[in-house]
């Protein structure tokens, strides 16, 4: 299993492009060419859900699984999408002193999370915390978001010889349930599984 952080994530410094949805691809693909791994089975979540479609699309991916891609706004959903994550990242970095404390609180960690999670109160406090934090320090975060919400629509399909299956949540928010119907209409060939009781990290909610 390799798990890879995207420019701008995590330890990985920030290329040119890559607050920008097709930057990210460009640097993804490109990553797969060089290091010969193009065809191998690819899992995605979220904006990595979007990506790993977007190699489906490309003939880069072999099996691919995307959970609860974004991509699929249309109309006031875009306006939605973009003022709700960044109001919400925006009260992250100012309380960001008490997210320790906040954090450690019933009230403040379901305040955190009830835009992802179905379940907001149930994280570790310890796992919210440097949920948050992560999304707070990521250099791109505002200009992707910006581009997400204003670019085009995710395109497909998946070449034929590239399985995909698409996963969404029920209670997801950032991503609504009506989305799901232009994910199967971009990606016709795709297996849709609904995750119940489940917001947009199927894993927070629904590890079993």
């Amino acid at each position: 299993m390799i798990i890879l952080e995207l420019p701008g994530h995590g330890q990985a410094p920030a290329q040119a492009d890559s607050g920008t949805f097709e930057g990210l691809a460009r640097s993804l693909d490109d990553w797969l060419i060089k290091e010969n791994l193009t065809g191998i089975d690819m899992v995605g979540i979220s904006l990595g859900a979007g990506l790993v479609l977007e190699m489906a699309r490309r003939g880069r991916a072999g099996s691919v699984v995307a959970l609860d891609p974004g991509g699929f706004w249309q109309g006031w959903e875009r306006t939605f999408f973009r003022t709700t994550i960044t109001a919400s990242i925006a009260l992250v970095r100012a309380l960001r002193p008490a997210l320790p404390a906040l954090t450690r609180n019933v009230t403040g960690r379901t305040g955190f999370m009830l835009q992802l999670s179905a379940r907001p109160c149930a994280p570790d406090p310890g796992f919210v915390l440097n949920e948050l934090q992560s999304f707070a320090d990521t250099p791109t975060f505002d200009s992707l978001v910006k581009d997400l919400a204003t670019g085009p629509m995710q395109e497909g399909p998946a070449t034929r010889s590239t399985r995909v299956v698409i996963g969404r949540g029920r209670k997801d928010r950032p991503c609504l349930p009506q989305q799901a119907s232009r994910a199967k209409a971009a990606y016709p060939e795709a297996t849709m599984h609904w995750f119940e009781r489940s917001g947009h990290f199927p894993m927070w909610d629904r590890p079993d």
